[in-house]
Order: C-alpha cells, then sequence, then structure tokens
C-alpha cells in the first residue's frame, strides 16, 4: 500500500471514530443528531467494569447462597463412576440429603465464608454434609464430634478446648477455623484437593502411605486407601452435583439469603441460657442450637467468652440487658460469679451460702465429691448480686431457624456415611 493510501485510511478511521463520538454525545442529551428527541436508553453497568477502581474486582454477589456457593465449585471428579454411583443414591433417597440440607441453613453462610475467604474449593463448604449431615451433635463410633468430626487428638492438635462445661469440636466457629487450618495444612502435604480430603478421611499417615513415592499425578481411585476413604471424595463430588441440578434428584432447595444469619456477642461473664433467651426474647432451644459447645445450662465465659444470637436478636439482647442493668431490683436476677472452694469443703454448706440446692450447683458445675466434700480445690460458678460487667457486640452470620431440640449432653450418634 502506498504512503498515499495509508494516509487516507488513517484519517477515514479517524473521522469515523470522531462521528461515533459525537452519536454518543448526543444520545447522552436524549437527541439524535437530527435532533429528533429519542427514548433514553436504560442504563446498564457491568459490575466487571465498575469495580476496576475497587481493590476487589469481584463485587457482585448473588442473592441466593446456593447460586454463591454453586459458583465456587472448583474440584475436577475422580472415580466417576462411584460419583454416579451415589448421585443415583441420592436421587432415590432425597430426604436424607434434603435434611442435612435444611439443618445447614444457619451455619452455611458462615461456612461458605471462610471458604471463600481461604481461596479453597467450594466443595469443602458441602463436607460437614456427608461427615454429620451438618448435625453439631453428633457423635461417631470413633468418638469424632461435632459437624466436622474432629476426633479428640485432633481437636487438641488444633486448638479445640475440651471439659466437662464445653466442647470446641461442637462449637459452629471453632470447628470450622480447625477444619480448614486442617485441610490447608493437608493441602500443603500432598499438593491436591482430592488427596488432602482423603487424608482429612483417614489420617495424613494412611495417605502418605497409600502414595508411598507417589507423585501428585497419582489417581485418587487407584489409590489403596480404606473403603470408606475411596468412596470419601467421590460422595462429596456427588453431593455437589446434586446441588448443581437438585431438582433433577427430587430435592426442593428454599432460597437462603446470601448474608449473615448470627452475630457474636462477646461474654465478659457467666450467663445461664435461660437468663440468655430471655434477653434474646428466643427459646432455650435457639439458644443452644447456636452454642452447641456449650454442655448443660451454662454458658461460660472462660471457654471461649463468646456468644451466638440470630442477628435480629441482637439489638433486643442488647435493650433488654441494659433496662436489666439500670434496674436495681432486676440487676442481680440470673447473674453469676466464681467462687473458689477449698478442697474438703462440704458442698451443702456452699449451696447454703449462696441459697441454691445442691442440685443446682451440680448441675453447673463439674464437681468431684467424696462424702458430701469436695476432692480438690474448686472454681465454681455460683449466684451473685453484683453489677454485671457490659459486653461488645461483632457482627457474623445469618440462615434459617431449623434444628430440631436435640440431647444437649450426648449428642446424637451420626456415622461419616449416613447420608
Amino acid at each position: 500500500m502506498s504512503l498515499l493510501a495509508t494516509r487516507i485510511r488513517a484519517w477515514q478511521t479517524l473521522f469515523l471514530a470522531l462521528t461515533g463520538l459525537l452519536a454518543v454525545h448526543a444520545f447522552a442529551d436524549g437527541r439524535a443528531l437530527t435532533g429528533t428527541p429519542q427514548i433514553q436508553p436504560e442504563l446498564r453497568i457491568s459490575y466487571t467494569l465498575a469495580s476496576l477502581g475497587s481493590t476487589d474486582l469481584d463485587v457482585y454477589k448473588p442473592n441466593d447462597l446456593w447460586d454463591r456457593i454453586r459458583s465456587g465449585f472448583k474440584m475436577d471428579e475422580v472415580n466417576p463412576e462411584l460419583v454416579r454411583t451415589y448421585e443415583q443414591w441420592y436421587k432415590r433417597h432425597p430426604a436424607t440429603l434434603q435434611r442435612a440440607l435444611e439443618r445447614s441453613r444457619m451455619f452455611l453462610y458462615h461456612i461458605a465464608d471462610e471458604v471463600e475467604k481461604r481461596g479453597m474449593p467450594m466443595e469443602i463448604a458441602l463436607l460437614p454434609a456427608i461427615e454429620s449431615a451438618f448435625n453439631p451433635l453428633a457423635i461417631s463410633p470413633r468418638k469424632a464430634s461435632g459437624m466436622w468430626q474432629f476426633l479428640p487428638s485432633t481437636g487438641r492438635i488444633y486448638g479445640l478446648k475440651q471439659s466437662a462445661g464445653y466442647d470446641g469440636r461442637r462449637d459452629v466457629l471453632e470447628a470450622t477455623r480447625a477444619a480448614l487450618d486442617y485441610l490447608e495444612d493437608l493441602y500443603a502435604m500432598f499438593g491436591r484437593w482430592d488427596l488432602a480430603l482423603g487424608a482429612y478421611n483417614c489420617g495424613e499417615g494412611c495417605m502418605g502411605r497409600a502414595l508411598g513415592r507417589g507423585s501428585a499425578k497419582a489417581d485418587y481411585a487407584k489409590l489403596r486407601l480404606p473403603t470408606e476413604t475411596k468412596h470419601y471424595v467421590p460422595k462429596l463430588l456427588a453431593v455437589r452435583n446434586v446441588l448443581r441440578n437438585p431438582e433433577q434428584y427430587g430435592i426442593v432447595l428454599e432460597d437462603v439469603a446470601n448474608e449473615p444469619y448470627f452475630m457474636q456477642v462477646n461474654l465478659n461473664r457467666h450467663m445461664e441460657a435461660r437468663q440468655v433467651a430471655n434477653l434474646a426474647e428466643i427459646s432455650v432451644e435457639e439458644v443452644f442450637t447456636l452454642n452447641p459447645g456449650y454442655r448443660g445450662q451454662l454458658i461460660r465465659s472462660d471457654h471461649t467468652g463468646v456468644l451466638l444470637l440470630p442477628t435480629d436478636r441482637v439489638e433486643i439482647f442488647q435493650a433488654n440487658l441494659k433496662r436489666q442493668d439500670k434496674n436495681p431490683a432486676a440487676r442481680g436476677a440470673g447473674g453469676l460469679a466464681s467462687y473458689t472452694a477449698r478442697k474438703g469443703e462440704l458442698l451443702g454448706d456452699i449451696a447454703g451460702k449462696f441459697g441454691v440446692s445442691i442440685e443446682w450447683l451440680k448441675s453447673r458445675n463439674s464437681i468431684k465429691v467424696y462424702k458430701g466434700k469436695l476432692s480438690k480445690p474448686t472454681t465454681l460458678v455460683v449466684p451473685t448480686k453484683t453489677s454485671p460487667e457490659k459486653m461488645t457486640l461483632t457482627g457474623l452470620d445469618k440462615g434459617d431457624r431449623q434444628l430440631a431440640n436435640q440431647d444437649r449432653d450426648g449428642g446424637q450418634p451420626a456415622v461419616r456415611n449416613d447420608t
């Protein structure tokens, strides 16, 4: 092409560009170039483009939590034949998975949020479905406990406190934190999420032996693993696939708002579940549903110092608490304090000193007694009429209030393959 032709083509391009800009400007005034009034076009914004000035390019979030979870699925299938087998099983028994997913509604936003923050595949948010059917009180025959089914020893390694009055393996926040920490450690060891999940089921030693000097290219289906572990990841992936198209499998998923269900209240004093329920104007059952880590009727401030309440009850709780604290007659009602008892002190004398029964003390304290006397020095929770300390609030989570009344101390036995 000659130099003259090139210059002509350049001028033509520039002219067309300027003409286009003028047309856009005219539309901004609601008129065409001819001056004829035009209907203003509907403004459509691309969320991706609109967020270029932000450090978070993914500003848009779906209104429904299930859509958010589906958008985060990342894992490839392993052992497709076994995945199909479990898909068909869920199709024949839809109520089993339906119950687990309905039970998850209060906790799932928090779990999904934590998984997303760590950049993990969203399939991991569904792991409690096959571990415990999302039952925080589930106990396996091997004494694994909670939604994430921690053994006592593994729980202690990952900072989950366990005592007569509190079990961190059942605590929604603490157990989720510990489970994701553990899975991240396993991923660092094995370099693949299917191997990390398999190790979560059978242990890192088990997975290490199965791999031997193996490589990251090892086929999960061909590894010499325990039968439960061989089925573990395919079962999770089947749950994932069912959620992608639940109607096909006879499952009806109600929309779950993609927003927090509960808030975290930081306690500076012991409180009885009945008192919490009265202040928040909810049932005692709901208090324990959101706070399954606490055993018995007492929520102690010296375990995690945390109480979960539904978001729409927190302001009510605050207002009632302030009203109670300003009323001298009601200030001490239901208030609790600590009392350090000596070894050999009679339990009946302690009960009389604080105006309660021996049964009251036993129901709220872990006490070892011999012939009516304390076997060792013990710090007891007792009633008090002193002014309660203030509380602070921190925002957290939301879902739906649906969890059946369950045994607070023993939980309900659940085997990993019960779904």
